[in-house]
């Protein structure tokens, strides 16, 4: 049998990153400014330092990692690959299962990749205080982690319903020195226009970034700026560590061909980060099946749009191409509150376009049983957005017994859920519904961009 552990020394952690936007087969839409035409990088300067601009409108294929941040990497990198073994057993499949453990950065999931590099970058610029937004509260623990690593003050407007129900998260990010608030808030006009309109809502991550950039972009000192956690290319560029640590292990244990990839995606960058280095591969000849799994409560891949519309609520970013529900969308409160967002990243958006990218939906309850039953076989307990990939990785194990085939499935297991277990609670005592976004909502919220420019495109699939 091959090993249940694969492990990388420090001298093999990649030293670039991988841009999947300089191998796409046709080049993305740019994003475009409120009358419709194409934003120049120098547009995004109050909102982003010009270093990180620069990555987001790269089309070179590799950018190197700056040996500062690799130092800071180091601290829980690389990430062990690991043999679900157990899972196997119980599922009597002939599939073999891996999955790249990002659960182990100090703030507990893979969105540490990306929070160290963007830290870095704007303190180099020289800012410094950084503001967010955060959904269930990985990113927002993550930049906290980051910024007091680094020097920077920072301040996270975290989704209210997950305010309310994760107060660990919270507390994690008092620990490390930042400022948390519940969004909509009454510290900005685009939070308190909102609770004028509705007192009681939950939030969501679009109203969570009206609020944190429009407390970046109002500081008249010029010292600080918004961080997001998702969605833009640098982002998704930054994770791409993992999967690059991934192909070296698989190239280790003699694994010469994985037959599917798996990742749960919200805004799409712990899918991207083990993925993209793999849509590579397809995209030169290798037949991999690459799924990004959704919730049913935000099926945005699976039932909503690509085109133009605006990443927040207020309509204070670009206008970026990308599978949407509408920027006014409000979720339902679903636990994994990662999974919220109404919008993909473009970049994965273009790889569902192109037909390289199957994108699949899961609701919480076929997914929290998928996570009893990781947690009963392999025994760690994760995050409500990881169980969807957990959920698909099972079906798919499943598909392998039916069809008599050895296949090699590989998902991230993007973090651990310690600081989620209000919601395992409510599932064991019976108190969580099965919830698919119903047709209705989804065409109203559909219809609020029907204004926006269409991202004109050849399309695929639903789209």
């Amino acid at each position: 049998m091959n090993p249940t552990k694969v492990f990388l020394s420090e001298k093999d952690i990649p030293k670039k990153w991988y841009n999947l936007a300089a191998d796409l087969p046709n080049p993305m839409l740019p994003p475009l400014g409120p009358d419709g035409k194409p934003i120049s990088p120098d547009m995004l300067a109050k909102v982003f330092p010009m270093n990180l601009i620069e990555q987001e409108v790269s089309q070179k294929r590799w950018i190197d990692i700056p040996e500062e941040i690799l130092k800071l990497l180091y601290i829980w990198r690389p990430s062990p690959l690991k043999r679900a073994v157990f899972l196997e057993e119980y599922l009597k499949t002939p599939a073999r299962i891996y999955y790249k453990d990002e659960s182990l950065s100090p703030a507990g999931s893979h969105k540490a990749n990306t929070s160290i590099p963007q830290a870095w970058y704007n303190k180099q610029f020289g800012i410094k205080k950084l503001t967010t937004e955060t959904g269930a509260g990985q990113w927002g623990s993550a930049l906290a982690f980051a910024c007091n690593l680094i020097g920077l003050e920072c301040k996270v407007f975290m989704v209210r319903v997950s305010f309310d129900q994760k107060p660990m998260r919270k507390t994690m990010m008092q620990v490390w020195g930042a400022k948390c608030i519940a969004s909509p808030s009454n510290e900005t006009n685009a939070g308190r226009e909102i609770l004028k309109i509705m007192p009681d809502t939950p939030g969501s991550l679009g109203i969570a970034i009206s609020e944190a950039v429009e407390a970046a972009v109002s500081d008249t000192t010029g010292e600080t700026r918004y961080s997001l956690g998702s969605v833009l290319n640098h982002v998704m560029l930054h994770q791409t560590i993992i999967g690059q640590e991934a192909q070296k292990q698989l190239k280790m244990i003699g694994e010469k061909k994985v037959d599917c990839i798996i990742g749960c995606a919200g805004g799409g960058s712990n899918f991207a980060g083990l993925a993209f280095p793999f849509v590579c591969e397809k995209i030169h000849g290798k037949k991999i099946t690459i799924i990004p799994v959704e919730s049913a409560a935000a099926p945005k891949m699976t039932r909503g749009q690509f085109r133009y519309d605006f990443g927040d609520n207020a309509e204070m970013t670009p206008l970026l191409p990308m599978a949407t529900l509408g920027h006014k969308f409000v979720p339902a409160p679903i636990h994994a509150g990662g999974l919220r967002y109404h919008g993909m990243a473009p970049l994965v958006s273009q790889g569902i376009v192109e037909g390289l990218l199957e994108p699949r939906a899961y609701d919480q309850i076929k997914s929290y049983e998928a996570a009893m039953l990781w947690a009963k076989t392999e025994g760690t307990i994760c995050a409500p957005e990881t169980s969807h990939a957990i959920a698909c990785t099972i079906d798919e194990a499943k598909k392998a017994k039916e069809e008599g085939k050895e296949k090699v499935i590989l998902f991230n297991y993007s973090g651990h859920g310690l600081m989620d277990l209000v919601g395992y609670d409510k599932f064991l005592s019976g108190k969580l519904e099965s919830y698919s976004l119903p047709e209705v909502e989804l065409q109203k919220s559909i219809n609020s961009i029907k204004d926006l420019p269409k991202a004109e495109r050849r399309k695929t699939g639903k789209w």
